[in-house]
């Protein structure tokens, strides 16, 4: 992980373009941060990420709105000459109910639209002069928390001429262990696959007093269901998981239930092993819905892949960080107890074209999904550790870009695995 000449010559610019803009990054961290929206629904923050485009518009980027057919997607784009490789930055925002930015997308946005910025002013003062095309792509995508919006996306072709896409990720600091500013995703079983199901029984109404022998209950369903598979979890890996919610369990006491509904996801460390870890737990639908009489329905959202891991990218990136000066590790072993169980739609992406998933540690007083990492994820200095990071992903975009040979072993690492 030697740090190359190809590297070092997009240093200064990268890090001179994240200070000039500075105070317009600040402020889009901090208007996507205070304003939490739900997946689909990020309607202001991606009005504002356009905005903040739209007024740099003598810079050469062109801003699209509702891309790709998603009303709260968006795409700006950057290109110089014709033709030339293309990398892409996901910018994530949309935030948990109830908890906000419990996840930090804000900084995951951020980030991102840092680090697009500073590698456009980076090709543009270094490689300018060079006949060579190349361009470079932010990409807007809501919903990861539910929605699958990469995904979609994905169907929608925003991802079939990319050359490589990169994203970071913030995750608590693990009391103990070592401040490390930012992990090259390489784990296995760090990001797993996901299937999530919402399953609905349906049953009779009757009186719960009067005549509950003339009902089918579709409370009872659920609980069995849900009964089922808490036993279940004692014959799992324990890298698996199953977890899930009930959405609705009745109206009122004295009416047997007719339509219960439960909510559950479903992980594993790959796509080949969440199949028959997934066909398991319909099974204890299938019994739920057979033991009580019940009618069952399924409605199946959309699954994640696992992460798929480049290490070109990945070895790049811990060199550059560390020129940085940033204390990073490749192998993030120490993290994983952090990692394990959680899932992204960036998997998809990492099938599709060659990606990156980094992690970067912030201070905070609670893990992912607590209202105590929202507040990390507002604070001055989870802000900063989103810009160097993006200043990492910067300067291995622009690697992409203009080395042939980097280039070659990002794509073969890619279709070898």
């Amino acid at each position: 992980m030697q740090f190359s000449e190809s590297q070092s010559r997009f240093l200064d610019s990268v890090q001179d373009a994240l200070a000039r803009y500075d105070s317009q990054l600040k402020d889009i961290n901090h208007k996507i941060w205070s304003n939490p929206e739900l997946a689909y629904a990020e309607y202001d923050a991606h009005n504002h990420i356009c905005e903040l485009f739209d007024s740099l518009g003598d810079e050469g980027y062109s801003v699209t709105r509702k891309a790709y057919g998603l009303e709260t997607a968006l795409e700006v784009e950057y290109t110089h000459g014709s033709g030339g490789r293309v990398v892409a930055f996901n910018a994530e925002y949309d935030a948990l109910p109830g908890i906000g930015h419990a996840c930090g997308h804000n900084l995951i946005a951020t980030s991102s639209i840092a680090a697009f910025i500073a590698a456009c002013e980076a090709m543009k003062s270094v490689h300018n002069t060079s006949g060579k095309g190349f361009t470079l792509r932010l990409i807007g995508t809501p919903a990861e928390e539910s929605g699958g919006g990469k995904v979609r996306l994905l169907k929608q072709g925003a991802y079939k001429d990319i050359d490589a896409c990169l994203m970071v990720h913030p995750v608590p600091m693990i009391p103990g262990s070592p401040d490390l500013m930012g992990m090259a995703t390489v784990v296995e079983g760090g990001f797993l696959a996901n299937d999530k199901v919402k399953v609905t029984f349906t049953g009779k109404p009757a009186h719960a007093a009067a005549a509950p022998w003339e009902g089918i209950n579709a409370l009872d369903a659920v609980v069995s269901a849900y009964v089922n598979i808490s036993m279940l979890r004692q014959q799992i890996l324990p890298t698996q998981k199953i977890h899930g919610v009930i959405v609705n369990g009745g109206d009122r006491p004295n009416i047997i239930p007719m339509s219960a509904t439960v909510d559950y996801y479903i992980r594993s460390p790959t796509v080949k092993s969440l199949k028959p870890l997934t066909e398991k737990v319909v099974k204890c639908f299938e019994a739920a819905a057979t033991a009580t009489g019940c009618k069952i329905d399924y409605d199946w959202g959309i699954s994640y892949d696992d992460l798929k891991t480049n290490m070109p990218i990945c070895e790049s990136y811990v060199s550059v960080m560390r020129a940085l000066g940033h204390h990073t590790l490749l192998d993030n072993s120490t993290q994983k107890s952090t990692l394990a169980g959680a899932s992204t739609d960036m998997g998809n992406v990492s099938y599709a074209v060659p990606g990156f998933h980094g992690i970067f540690t912030i201070p905070t007083d609670g893990v992912n999904h607590t209202p105590q990492f929202t507040k990390g994820a507002g604070s001055e200095e989870g802000y900063k550790r989103a810009l160097y990071c993006a200043a990492g992903m910067a300067v291995v975009a622009c690697q992409i870009l203009v080395d042939d040979k980097f280039a070659a072993d990002v794509k073969k690492n890619f279709e070898g695995n």
